[in-house]
């Protein structure tokens, strides 16, 4: 979901936070308007999450993106870039790593349950110092409980590392559109097509074919969310028929588009 056509997008300063003033701290933001931060990182957990909008974190290993029903999990000391569409609503939560001893030191995305969604929505309404031996601590102390529960989910594009490979990934994630087979590219880059099907897999893990499926699938959410055509969304990303478009995104989220975010 990096900066695409004319949209205007703002430049995010990092909260400048020098300790959280709890171990379980809530941080809301409105976004209007497309916005990005810097590269970046926390000596704390981030969950990056937000109740409207869709956000993208990217790291060195990939893009993990999460529309309302997800979130993404970040560690300490993890450097990352986070891009959001425009009107998100974000309700992030910062934990301090004595309290996420339980969680994996890896980013990943984590569906957000109903449950998980109100929980987070009322402890971000709480004061920053808010009285950790009483009901607001009590409530901290579940968010972190639905959080070591939430599954883990598949929506991670993992980006590859040679040169090559990242000519072609910036000219997909710019123009998803586009029907560049890896043999044309075979021949901007002057290297066999055998040569970049095998590092596209072993840089990867996936095809490229099922890489660039999921490339466009990923880049189609933003649109999704903020209601526009799924025929519309469907030939923006490439596909030549909404039919064939739906068929990929039931196959990668298993529901269709209006499933997904109803």
């Amino acid at each position: 979901m990096p900066p695409k056509g004319h949209e205007k997008t703002v430049r995010r300063s990092v909260p400048g936070l020098s300790s959280l003033p709890r171990p379980v701290y809530g941080r809301t933001e409105s976004l209007p308007n497309r916005a990005l931060t810097r590269r970046h990182s926390h000596p704390w957990v981030q969950l990056s999450y937000a109740i409207s909008g869709v956000l993208e974190i990217q790291t060195s290993v990939g893009r993990f993106v999460a529309p309302p029903q997800r979130a993404v999990w970040i560690p300490a000391g993890v450097p990352h870039r986070v891009f959001s569409s425009p009107h998100t609503e974000m309700r992030s939560l910062y934990l301090d790593c004595s309290v996420t001893a339980w969680a994996a030191e890896r980013c990943q995305v984590l569906e957000v349950s109903s449950l998980l969604r109100e929980l987070i929505r009322s402890f971000s309404e709480l004061p920053v110092e808010y009285t950790e031996d009483g009901p607001d601590g009590r409530l901290a102390q579940v968010v972190l409980d639905q959080l070591a529960a939430a599954p883990q989910v598949d929506l991670m594009l993992p980006l590859p590392h040679d040169v090559r490979l990242r000519q072609i990934y910036r000219s997909l994630n710019l123009h998803p559109e586009q029907h560049t087979t890896l043999g044309d590219w075979s021949g901007k880059l002057g290297v066999s097509e055998k040569t970049l099907s095998r590092l596209f897999l072993s840089d990867t893990g996936l095809t490229f074919r099922a890489w660039r499926q999921r490339l466009r699938l990923l880049s189609a959410l933003p649109a999704l969310e903020q209601g526009e055509r799924v025929t519309d969304v469907a030939l923006g990303c490439g596909y030549e028929s909404t039919s064939a478009f739906i068929n990929a995104f039931r196959q990668q989220f298993d529901s269709t588009p209006g499933e997904f975010f109803r």
